[in-house]
């Protein structure tokens, strides 16, 4: 079990954000911000505390994955990746992968069902 928390904020269409300044880091916590999300597609930005995790899960889309800040440890079938900032990774669909906060870490997650 992990602790996570969702903000919710209402967008109106166009939009432009300073992405590195939203789901600030909270203590103990990880973050999620849902920025827009359909049927064929999901973008969310989470923030992680040190040593947060979301455990191993799969997804039905394929994901893209931007670390914008920090240092995060992606597993994709048991195989561990490190993740700096301005470095990204595909998870493909339907493979078993977990998320943990080496140190503060902010993602940005792309999926595409």
């Amino acid at each position: 079990p992990w602790k996570f928390q969702i903000i919710t904020k209402t967008f109106h269409f166009p939009i432009k954000i300073q992405i590195t300044g939203e789901a600030e880091c909270m203590p103990g916590k990880v973050v999620s911000k849902t920025l827009a999300q359909n049927d064929a597609l999901s973008v969310t930005l989470f923030s992680f505390d040190k040593g947060e995790e979301i455990s191993t899960h799969e997804s039905g889309g394929d994901a893209f994955v931007t670390c914008l800040d920090g240092v995060g440890e992606i597993t994709i079938n048991g195989e561990k990746y490190e993740l700096h900032e301005g470095e990204s990774i595909i998870m493909p669909a339907k493979h078993p992968h977990a998320v943990h906060g080496k140190e503060q870490f902010k993602m940005l997650l792309v999926v595409v069902f």
